[in-house]
């Protein structure tokens, strides 16, 4: 499903607000409530919402939300992310780029960096850092997923643990409460750790949406994280964990 500018603004005011009426929706959206209702019945059957008892809210499945809706969903704040993210990576150094839409967003952002030695498991990011004549770039093997044209596999680590990097740029899909970092692919989750490993230092992109939200893999904890770009300021109850983990946030307004 791709979502129009107002099912995007829906999605968001129930995510910041966990569930909503549909009153409550319609009077921020400024839509009649048969045009929420609408506008939820196709976003539920594509399991961005759910409705419930009273309210829509954020579905309880671990699924991850589709690739192609990914791409859509804070487009913005990816991109402010990724600008970010680009004026603090050197020319000249080395990375390791994983599995992501806002790590693709990064590649973009590097587009006139020079000297650059890009590792990556990820094909789009791959193509986008290829039109870049100054950089390097490095794809690791193993099978590739058609969704999003991630590479993973027992072959994808092996080849991961023939470089050692300056700097790992990691994307997630949840940062939960105890200051763990989750993923919804196992295999995903096993060549982001060895990303992680053969990093001399872990920069982690995320938006304000992965605070909080729930997925089944653990892949890390904060405390291997150097830097966390995002582009809001992390909710009250991460910002003690923050701070233990020692973790530089850098918000991208």
């Amino acid at each position: 499903m791709t979502l129009n500018p107002r099912q995007r603004r829906l999605l968001e005011a129930v995510r910041q607000k966990v569930t909503m009426s549909v009153e409550e929706l319609a009077q921020q959206l400024d839509v009649t409530p048969q045009t929420v209702r609408r506008d939820v019945k196709q976003m539920e059957e594509a399991k961005l919402l759910a409705r419930y008892h009273g309210g829509v809210g954020l579905p309880s499945s671990v699924e991850n939300i589709d690739y192609s809706q990914r791409q859509t969903l804070n487009s913005e704040a990816k991109r402010r992310i990724a600008g970010a993210v680009a004026e603090f990576v050197p020319n000249g150094c080395s990375l390791l780029i994983n599995i992501g839409t806002t790590t693709e967003e990064v590649a973009r952002a590097l587009a006139h960096h020079k000297g650059l030695h890009v590792v990556t498991n990820n094909l789009n990011v791959a193509a986008i850092l290829a039109d870049n004549a100054d950089c390097e770039v490095i794809v690791a093997g193993g099978v590739v997923r058609g969704r999003d044209r991630g590479i993973v596999g027992e072959a994808t680590i092996d080849f991961i643990r023939q470089f050692k990097v300056d700097i790992g740029i990691i994307g997630i899909s949840s940062i939960d409460e105890d200051g763990s970092l989750r993923d919804f692919d196992a295999r995903e989750v096993k060549v982001a750790q060895a990303i992680i490993e053969q990093s001399r230092e872990v920069w982690l992109v995320a938006d304000h949406d992965k605070f909080g939200r729930k997925a089944l893999v653990r892949m890390a904890d904060l405390s291997q994280i150097g830097v966390l770009f995002t582009d809001a300021e992390p909710p009250p109850r991460m910002v003690q964990v923050l701070r233990d983990a020692k973790v530089k946030v850098v918000v991208a307004h």
